[in-house]
Parts: structure tokens; sequence; C-alpha cells
């Protein structure tokens, strides 16, 4: 069980190599600031490169109102070198937080006339340009270790992490955008409500509308869309004990993130497993998207976690034509 950040983060480490193991393709992680688990992503993300070898290392996500787009492109090349070039780093505006603007707490404040969501798209295209790796420091003529010709770029530049960067899109306009500067899509369990439709619906329009903004953009590259799932197979008594219970949610909910955005959240899939494969197989953004996030409760601790996801891999993912 967890119960201290600690735990939080020990444990997150022990999942990430338990679930590469079992065949696990990605080890993904929400960041919350002031919460007593994941607030620091790069600290836990070199930790669990420098623990593994080949699971793909990521974020779901980064909330860019508090990052420093200069200080976040050295922790975020180092993670990857460490890691070996692994990590798929989810960024966005955030989602509801512990506190009121904690952002301004870390010494960030929206300029005139700018939102909060702003500022973070604005931290955002700066920390994209940064990546690219060119140079732009005036170097100092006597430094303490030899430089390269002509201007300095920020240390450690790791090549290919500008086209492992996501962005976590809650509507369709920030979908575009997101396309439009050449960044993968993350899509998650909660959405802005656009249309009154199901999730499921309004995020495979919203992969549509992502996708054509791509092709129009010009990207040589193909671009990557993951959406998240609450997903358990019923399996054994515990699975029962935790997921089988009459509280199960079987249908989308409708609430307010703040005072004026209406948001649609998705429901948790819980059942044994014919009716899961079922039940999934008439989700069209599940069916879109490259990528599939699968939630963990991760206050039920490592053993569980590992279990849950292997049930998946074994008795719902081979009837769907998951790899």
């Amino acid at each position: 069980m967890v119960r201290s950040a600690s735990d939080a983060l020990l444990q997150s480490i022990e999942l990430a190599v338990a679930a590469e193991e079992i065949g696990v393709d990605g080890a993904y992680f929400r960041v919350h600031h002031f919460a007593q688990q994941l607030g620091s992503p790069f600290p836990l993300l070199a930790a669990v490169g420098a623990r593994t070898s080949s699971i793909e290392i990521g974020t779901a996500v980064i909330d860019m109102r508090y990052e420093n787009p200069h200080y976040m492109v050295e922790d975020s090349g180092a993670a990857d070198v460490i890691a070996g070039g692994r990590l798929q780093l989810g960024i966005s505006r955030g989602s509801p937080e512990q506190v009121i603007d904690g952002f301004r707490y870390f010494g960030y404040d929206p300029e005139e006339g700018e939102s909060d969501a702003d500022m973070a798209r604005r931290h955002t295209e700066a920390y994209l340009m940064l990546l690219e790796g060119r140079g732009f420091a005036r170097p100092n003529p006597r430094p303490m270790f030899p430089n390269p010709p002509g201007l300095l770029r920020i240390e450690p530049h790791s090549a290919g992490l500008r086209e492992r960067i996501w962005w976590g899109s809650g509507s369709d306009d920030t979908a575009v955008w997101a396309a439009e500067l050449g960044m993968n899509m993350q899509t998650s369990t909660l959405k802005f409500d656009e249309s009154g439709e199901p999730l499921h619906i309004q995020q495979k329009r919203q992969i549509d509308v992502y996708r054509e903004a791509w092709a129009a953009a010009g990207h040589e590259r193909e671009p990557r869309v993951s959406v998240s799932r609450s997903i358990f197979a019923l399996v054994d008594d515990r699975d029962r004990a935790y997921f089988g219970g009459g509280g199960r949610q079987d249908g989308d909910q409708i609430g307010y993130i703040d005072e004026n955005t209406r948001a649609i959240f998705g429901r948790s899939y819980a059942d044994v497993p014919d009716a899961l494969v079922e039940q999934l197989a008439q989700d069209e953004a599940i069916a879109a998207a490259d990528t599939l996030l699968l939630t963990v409760p991760n206050q039920l601790g490592v053993d569980y976690n590992a279990h849950a996801l292997e049930s998946i891999l074994k008795y719902v993912a081979p009837a769907l034509g998951w790899r």
C-alpha cells in the first residue's frame, strides 16, 4: 500500500520494473504539485530509466504553468540520456490542482492579457524551441571548461527528444495547435464537453481533427496518439473485491473543472474478460489511437497493479489485436 510520498515514488519505480518484465510497452506517470506523490517527475523518470532497459518512460502530464523551459530542457535531456532515449514526455496546461493558482508560488504569473493556459502554451513553445539544440548563449572567453566553437546550447542535448513530446489535449482546438507544432497527442479520461456525445465519440473526432491538422502542417514523420482508460479484468477474488461491486461506473460523467468549463469524464471498465473485449471493441477512440494508456490505482501497491496489468495482457489484449 502507498502511505507516503516515499512509498509513491519507490513503488512507481518498482512497478515500472515489473511492467517491463511482464511485457508492458510503457510506464507513464501523472504529475500533481502540492500532493504527497509524484510532484517532481524528472528524478523519478531518471531512476526508472536506470532500472529498466526497453520500456518507454513518460508523463501524462507535466503542467507547463509550473515549468521553467530552460531548466526543463536540462532535466529532460539528462533523464533521456540516462534512459537511452526512451522518454515520451506528455505536457499540457494541467488538470485541476491541489491549491489555487499553485504556479504563482513557483514564481510564474501570466503576462498582461494572458490566461494561465496561454502561459502554459508560451512555456511549451519556448521549451520546444530549446529542445532543437541550436546555440544561443554567448560563451565566456575565460570558461571553467573548454567550449566548442560558436554559441552554446543547453546541455545535455538529447537528439530525438523533440519528436517524443506529447501534448495532453482537452479540446479540438488544442489538438490542432499541438499538431501544428509537431507534438504527439494524448487524450485522457477527461475532455471538454464540446458536443454532448459520449467521450469516445468526441475523442475520435478530436483524433481525426488532429491528424488532419498534422497532414496540413506538412510534417514528415507519422504522429503518435494515445488515449487513456481505466480497465480492470475481473479474474480473481482481489479484482472482484476492489472493482466488482455495485458502485461501478458504467457510463460517462459530466462535471465542471472550473466555473466555466463543462467536461466529460470517461467511464471505468471492470468486468470479466469476455465482456471487456465486447465493450472495448465499441470504443471508437481506442480503435483510432495507436497507444493505449491504462490508469492504475497506485495506492493498491506494486503486486496488485502488476497483476492487473498482466490480466489485461493475457485475457483482453490478444482478442482485440493489441500488442
